[in-house]
């Protein structure tokens, strides 16, 4: 068996990569963001059209944040969406292959076949256009 180290290298400028938020769940971040913003829940769910009850599981991580508001939730927060839509993302594969019990390995596996989709989707674009 062969353990595999994976080396992330942060630039001294990225705020968004160094933050906390690489170790908590999406609920906490969502949190910490609300908290930094000096809202109260009530304000931050009226924002993300929610009310606060759900906010509170939410930010509990008792109930999950549903993907279609995360760009109204990046707004919010002046944060970019591609960055948050990974950070929820990240999250969603962390909860699942905790819940598995999933090896490191299952990221290899999941890297090779986006790259893989990636491929075959690439080639159906050039085959539907030049067939237009």
């Amino acid at each position: 068996m062969v353990d595999l180290v994976i080396f992330i290298t942060l630039s001294e400028n990225d705020k968004y990569l160094k933050s906390s938020q690489m170790r908590s769940t999406f609920g906490e971040y969502i949190r910490k963001l609300r908290k930094e913003k000096g809202f109260t829940l009530t304000q931050l769910a009226a924002r993300l059209n929610l009310d606060s009850a759900n906010l509170s599981k939410i930010e509990n991580n008792k109930r999950e944040f549903d993907e279609k508001r995360l760009k109204k939730l990046a707004t919010v927060f002046s944060l970019d969406v591609d960055k948050l839509r990974d950070e929820y993302f990240g999250d969603q594969f962390a909860k699942k292959m905790y819940e598995y019990n999933c090896s490191k390995n299952a990221l290899i596996v999941a890297e090779e076949k986006i790259s893989y989709l990636k491929q075959i989707n690439k080639k159906q674009s050039k085959i539907n256009f030049e067939n237009e």
